[in-house]
């Protein structure tokens, strides 16, 4: 049974939405959800779970959510080693008005937690998605778990279920 903080930014609670659901479907684990906004400490604290979860939606050119602001100014400025810690993605995204962006903000965590050492668990397909680009894509598929649910909330409770079955598999090993 794993550990796992779940660091959540989320301005409209779209994004802390999906973090509940998340957390409902990891009963074999345990799962603290903390809110960005007021429940960051610091890394040391993240630092403590076996497993971080990232939520965050994608604002303006592919920006992070502005709670995340401040944890990648520290990541930047304090270097902290995030050798041996495994984080899973994920995060809201607007295909259709911000298609040229889509859930950008995933690849900018994946990118700087990535420079620190960080090990990367649940990618997911791009398949059934339409976007222009997106800086979250690796190797061909997403590096979390993305949703719409402005223009596709009619698919994020399957693509979730399919999600899920990756993440709890990758933490089963």
């Amino acid at each position: 049974m794993a550990n796992i903080g779940m660091y959540v930014g989320s301005s409209n609670g779209i994004t802390m939405a999906v973090a509940k659901q998340i957390k409902e479907a990891l009963t074999e684990h345990s799962c603290d959800v903390l809110d960005l906004e007021d429940d960051y400490l610091g890394f040391d604290e993240m630092l403590e779970y076996d497993v971080l979860i990232f939520g965050c939606s994608t604002w303006g050119s592919g920006e992070v959510q502005f709670n995340w602001v401040e944890p990648l100014q520290d990541l930047y400025n304090d270097k902290p080693d995030f050798s041996g810690a495994t984080i899973a993605l994920f995060g809201a995204g607007d295909c259709k008005d911000h298609g040229e962006q889509f859930v950008s903000a995933l690849g900018l965590l994946y990118d700087k937690f990535s420079e620190r050492g960080a090990r990367f668990i649940a990618p997911f397909s791009t398949d059934g998605y339409t976007y222009q680009y997106s800086n979250a894509v690796r190797d061909g598929q997403f590096v979390g778990f993305p949703f719409d649910q402005v223009n596709e909330k009619d698919k994020t409770a399957e693509r979730l279920e399919r999600w899920l079955q990756v993440l709890k598999a990758e933490l089963a090993e």
